[in-house]
């Protein structure tokens, strides 16, 4: 069918079935996702700090994720330890402009994390040099990392500490189903801190 004539309720009926079935396939990350909240945790716990990058779409993801975490998901609880590299637009764009777009997180990362730290990324392609390049300077500084990834993992495959991979090709998807990932990493990671009070 031509897109043109495609109805709402059309195009919303295919969205939801590619969905739900987008949805479907990660159900096997469970044990990934449990990996991830266990090295949020022991972080958190040892005094440690979160880190979060991602671009486009994905810095929304990763501006979403720090929300939950230094405000509340579901508990009121004391705020965790985040900081969210894209939020920063004076920071990225004088690193842009002086070295390039491919250092704006690496940088950060380098100035930012120690060991005992962790490094969430998030890439629906994998395809993004910057954030296979902050992978790298979160390992060279002694941090563990989470790649919330899509599609093949492009650049990002087998570059974080756990890897939290979106079978598919439509990005639209991919970041629908990290949504889903991404809360429910906060289910667990506020369960693993069992810290009710703020």
């Amino acid at each position: 069918m031509d897109m043109d004539k495609m109805t709402g309720a059309a195009v919303l009926g295919r969205n939801v079935e590619a969905a739900v079935a987008t949805l479907q396939a990660v159900t096997g990350l469970g044990a990934a996702v449990d990996r991830a909240a266990q090295v949020v945790v022991a972080s958190l716990k040892a005094g440690g700090k979160v880190l979060l990058c991602g671009n486009g779409g994905s810095a929304a993801e990763a501006s979403h994720l720090a929300g939950e975490l230094i405000g509340r998901y579901r508990q009121a609880r004391r705020p965790y330890a985040c900081v969210c590299l894209p939020d920063s637009p004076g920071v990225m764009t004088c690193i842009a402009n002086d070295f390039s777009y491919n250092e704006v997180f690496a940088r950060q990362v380098a100035a930012l994390a120690r060991r005992g730290d962790v490094l969430i990324v998030f890439t629906s392609s994998g395809a993004s040099a910057n954030i296979a390049a902050a992978l790298e300077a979160g390992r060279t500084a002694g941090a563990a990392s989470i790649a919330f990834l899509g599609k093949s993992g492009g650049l990002c495959k087998d570059k974080a500490t756990v890897e939290l991979l979106v079978p598919g090709q439509a990005t639209a998807r991919i970041q629908e189903a990290h949504q889903v990932l991404l809360h429910t990493l906060c289910d667990l990671v506020e369960q693993g801190m069992g810290d009710a009070a703020a």
